[in-house]
């Protein structure tokens, strides 16, 4: 008897997800732990494992669909059930036997009734039982989707440049799509003038011209939602300023070598989650949050700082925990490596969470000041924008420094103006003296 599926509990707060790969079809036999599908999720994608084993009968979602958690997404013969119902099936072809055992009586009768041992006829039927239920998924599979044998990140860069995964064969280890199969793809296209993604279904016009349609992918969903909830719910104030990081230059660019050889990138990103780590703990008002239906501040003890990084699927904004207990190697490296899963979609939902302030980088694109939203439950975010040399006067003289620009938005419930210029002056003290930073425990 099949068994439905369910999808499963996925992370904490997570309801549904979209549909993005679908990794089985009908007529296959399905393993404990095997991925059967790709969903999109929040902001994380993930791979649905399967918790029972069998012959797939049936799919009950498809590519696209928004499902939530409970759904049945599978109906599935199990294993051992089917393996059980096979003597079953021949149990009705025993007592054919019996039925030979009477002509044996009669044969030591005078009459020869050699014809009752026709009744031994029913036992070919009993071929044709047991290969029909094997021979159903032989004639239903030619009409199924293939799946196609690529890793996730292949499969999600096949999405983004519209390349159907079905078309190609596969140059890896055992026919393995690659990166480099799609390019192939996405190269011939461009050649030949056109495009290798498949048309959008979407097409139409709005009485103008054409426009075309797609749905809202799920991290652009979760994204306006957070932003709408930022927006209504938290009064915000900005706070714009300047420092001074040419000797902090100095010193990145004197260690870059070094670091370079070490497999790490050294930006100034890592001296600033430093200096915004160690600010945050001389002021906890910052790293806090409120709870207005209790009426409480929850003081978090822990500084988390969350990096906005940009995508092609959108903003994610993974979690570094116990930054302020890195040094700036530590940091760097995890930073690197945190880029470098979120750009790839290798990471999970709870590297999202736990965040208690956000610095988001324009300067890597581009910019000075900007007005960040705050992102809630947080109640303070630091932009930093692309550092710039200025004519600044120091001292008695006017001199060309390199300056950093600053933006900090603050939820004025919770954080006075006083309190948002303490701590950001504090962060442009680290920044301007970095040997406090080297020596920060």
């Amino acid at each position: 008897m099949a068994v439905e599926f369910k999808l499963p509990k996925i992370a904490e707060g997570v309801e549904s997800g979209d549909v993005l790969e679908i990794l089985v079809s009908v007529g296959d036999t399905l393993e404990l732990e095997q991925e059967v599908m790709e969903l999109e999720t929040d902001k994380a994608t993930v791979f649905v494992p399967s918790d029972v084993e069998g012959v797939i009968t049936g799919i009950n979602c498809d590519i696209g669909d928004t499902i939530a958690v409970g759904q049945v997404i599978l109906s599935v013969e199990p294993a051992a059930a089917a393996a059980a119902e096979a003597p079953v099936e021949s149990a009705p072809a025993v007592p054919a036997t019996p039925v030979a055992e009477k002509p044996v009586e009669t044969v030591q009768e005078p009459v020869v009734p050699v014809a009752p041992v026709a009744p031994v006829a029913p036992v070919p039927p009993v071929a044709p039982v047991v290969s029909k239920p094997e021979a159903a998924p032989v004639e239903t599979a030619p009409g199924k989707k293939v799946v196609v044998a690529a890793g996730p990140a292949i499969r999600r860069f096949a999405r983004e440049v519209g390349v159907d995964l079905q078309t190609i064969q596969g140059s890896g280890e055992h026919g393995r799509i690659v990166r480099e199969d799609v390019l192939k793809v996405v190269r011939e296209g461009s050649r030949q003038g056109g495009s290798s993604a498949k048309p959008s279904s979407g097409s139409q016009s709005d009485g103008y011209g054409p426009i075309h349609v797609e749905k809202m992918p799920k991290i652009r969903q979760t994204i306006a939602k957070k932003m709408h909830e930022s927006w209504t719910t938290c009064p915000r104030v900005t706070n714009f300023d300047d420092a001074d990081v040419t000797a902090l230059e100095e010193i990145r660019q004197n260690s870059k070598k070094e670091y370079a050889a070490g497999g790490i990138k050294l930006t100034s990103m890592p001296f600033l989650v430093k200096a915004v780590a160690m600010a945050l703990k001389s002021h906890p008002v910052i790293n806090a949050s409120i709870d207005l239906e209790q009426g409480q501040i929850i003081y978090k003890d822990y500084v988390n700082v969350g990096i906005a990084i940009d995508t092609e699927r959108g903003l994610v904004v993974p979690s570094l925990r116990e930054a302020d207990k890195l040094g700036i190697p530590d940091v760097a490296r995890q930073l690197g490596q945190m880029a470098d899963n979120v750009r790839s979609g290798d990471f999970s939902i709870d590297d999202l969470r736990g965040g208690t302030f956000t610095i988001s980088n324009l300067g890597a694109i581009g910019g000075t000041y900007s007005t960040p939203i705050i992102n809630t439950p947080e109640t303070a975010i630091l932009l930093v924008g692309r550092s710039r040399k200025l004519p600044v006067v120091v001292g008695d003289e006017v001199k060309i420094r390199l300056m950093m620009p600053l933006s900090l938005s603050y939820d004025h419930r919770l954080i006075d103006g006083g309190a948002a210029a303490r701590f950001l002056n504090e962060v442009i003290g680290y920044l301007e003296a970095p040997s406090r930073l080297l020596l920060a425990l």
